[in-house]
């Protein structure tokens, strides 16, 4: 059954590994479930049931990755899309976030369209080699100062941006406690060392104030206040273009980014650099978004974070189920899951981006038609916050190097038509 339902051989997976990679993929993206009702419900939406609206569409999409990809790919409502969705959308550009979730469905089915006729798989197709290597290390950084900045290590500076922070605050002195832990249950290659270190360092953050359980039990709250609430009046409109179409580019190249820095850290890549499972994927992500945006949330996307899993252990849908799950336990056990302090999840996110590092040494230095893409491809991932950003970046900058250096060789129909289209990002 499990190897029908889900992808897993007993001669080739372990039970346990499977689920600690669940077990690891959850706890490292369980902050959703309070940062993302935290940014929607500024735009007037209730926040008791956008928590539950939360982990019933990351529920919802796990168990489809699990049971129609089999794959060990975790997805939840966008970080990044969340805030469009709320502060562009709704606050600036002064829609209801009723016309917003509309934009979301729409969103979703031209996703459905274009993943049954593989123009998602051809775009993926047209990203060069060099941009593509560049992803994984360039996401690999990205959720490590992600991590930073959660523990408090990494803050604000007002004269260069970014500096350190107090190192001696409770919140950065438990993160650099856990990373020293987990450090060495790494390189003792302790099972499930991701899992341990993050539950020991929550545990250690309990004498020193960082770690507060409130509770054990409470009831989910209706999702009734913002369930199938789409509104059509706006949908003609300029505006509803543009919205729809930064939320197609933003999914995209998140996911895209996303599902290749996980084939990458897991080996699931071929010889030839495709990835054959990705249109499933990208179905599972499409459906999960129409079906989120009929609970009452924003985009539905992989989530980076299931690198952490891969990195555990996680091959099949097995580890998808267990995230699955976890998110159906959380409607009942929301004050355990986030009394999990951020120090505790940074550390996972720092060292799975260590682990993220190995494809960069795939990336031709000594060629500077590969190297400058590579880098600015991760340059602009972390230094703009956003995996598509530093992929299109990327991109426009492997096709101008080589048009104007006259390599026209190494450039292909798809890639110079990739490269227009989404040129218009920074047009629109």
């Amino acid at each position: 059954m499990l190897s029908r339902l889900f992808g897993f051989d007993s001669t080739k997976h372990r039970l346990s590994t499977e689920v600690v990679a669940g077990l690891t993929t959850f706890l490292t993206m369980a902050y959703i479930l309070a940062v993302n009702p935290a940014i929607m419900s500024a735009c007037g939406m209730d926040k008791g049931a956008l928590f539950t609206s939360t982990a019933l569409v990351a529920a919802l999409a796990c168990l489809l990755m699990a049971v129609y990809a089999k794959l060990p790919i975790a997805l939840a409502p966008g970080m990044g899309l969340n805030a469009f969705f709320a502060y562009v959308v709704c606050l600036t550009m002064g829609y209801a976030w009723q016309t917003a979730l509309t934009a979301v469905f729409i969103e979703g089915v031209i996703f459905i369209v274009l993943t049954v006729t593989n123009v998602r798989e051809k775009i993926l197709e047209a990203v060069p080699d060099s941009v593509k290597r560049a992803i994984g290390p360039g996401i690999g950084f990205f959720i490590a100062f992600l991590g930073l900045q959660n523990a408090g290590l990494i803050v604000r500076n007002e004269a260069t941006m970014v500096g350190l922070g107090n190192i001696t605050s409770a919140s950065a002195l438990l993160c650099l406690i856990g990373l020293a832990i987990t450090g060495a249950l790494l390189i003792r290659r302790i099972p499930g060392a991701l899992l341990i270190g993050m539950l020991v360092t929550t545990a250690v953050g309990i004498p020193m104030g960082v770690t507060h359980i409130s509770g054990i039990i409470s009831a989910p709250p209706s999702i009734a206040p913002i369930a199938l609430a789409l509104q059509w009046d706006q949908i003609f409109t300029l505006d509803m273009v543009i919205i729809v179409f930064t939320l197609l580019f933003m999914d995209l190249f998140d996911t895209l980014g996303t599902l290749y820095g996980v084939a990458a850290r897991a080996n699931m890549i071929a010889k030839d650099g495709s990835i054959p499972w990705i249109k499933k994927a990208f179905m599972v992500d499409a459906v999960a978004t129409v079906s989120g945006s009929l609970l009452g949330n924003c985009t539905t996307t992989a989530y980076m974070e299931s690198t952490a899993g891969v990195t555990a252990g996680g091959k099949t849908g097995v580890t998808a189920l267990t995230v699955g799950v976890c998110f159906i336990l959380a409607l009942f056990l929301s004050p355990i899951f986030l009394s999990i302090p951020a120090s505790a999840s940074a550390l996972a996110l720092i060292l799975v981006g260590v682990m993220m590092m190995s494809t960069i040494t795939q990336v031709n230095f000594d060629d500077y038609s590969d190297a400058i893409p590579a880098f600015l491809t991760i340059a602009f991932m972390v230094m703009s916050c956003s995996i598509s950003t530093g992929i299109v970046m990327g991109l426009l900058s492997y096709v101008a190097i080589h048009l104007l250096s006259g390599h026209f060789n190494k450039l292909t129909l798809p890639t110079l038509i990739v490269a227009a289209v989404f040129a218009l990002k920074f047009v629109l």
